[in-house]
């Protein structure tokens, strides 16, 4: 997953490690028309004993003009990934602003196989970072 070129976010809930790769994408971006997109890839590893169900996400996406986005949502990318002991889901998504740089944090929920039980698994800050901004969040 790791483009030396490009930071890794990471962070440990319980036996759920998520990490998080952001990758300004300026052939889809125009910063004449204050149009950025990223694409970013995350890794869902369950370290943990039992099969996970991730049910729900929330994002807060905010820009470096101030404006903060919330987004909740069933699953991720359309559907409910089970995630089994030792195993990693890994998907990819895609984040537009209207500013050329901006940070992402937010959690999962996700659902134990045998014991039922949900809990939030954190999802790390990471920054969204543009050649059009001169200064970096983080």
């Amino acid at each position: 997953m790791q483009n030396s070129a490009v930071p890794l976010f990471e962070c440990r809930t319980k036996d759920v490690v998520i990490r998080v790769e952001p990758e300004y994408l300026s052939e889809q971006s125009n910063p004449y028309d204050s149009r950025f997109f990223w694409a970013y890839t995350v890794e869902i590893d369950n370290q943990g004993i039992e099969d996970l169900t991730v049910t729900e996400r929330f994002w807060q996406i905010a820009d470096s003009r101030g404006q903060v986005h919330e987004v909740r949502g069933n699953g991720v990318v359309g559907e409910n990934p089970v995630v089994k002991p030792g195993e990693i889901f890994r998907y990819t998504s895609g984040a537009p602003l209207s500013a050329p740089s901006g940070m992402m944090r937010g959690t999962y929920t996700v659902k134990e196989a045998i014991s039922g039980k949900s809990y939030d698994v954190n999802i790390p800050a990471f920054t969204l970072d543009s050649p059009h901004e001169g200064l970096i969040l983080n």
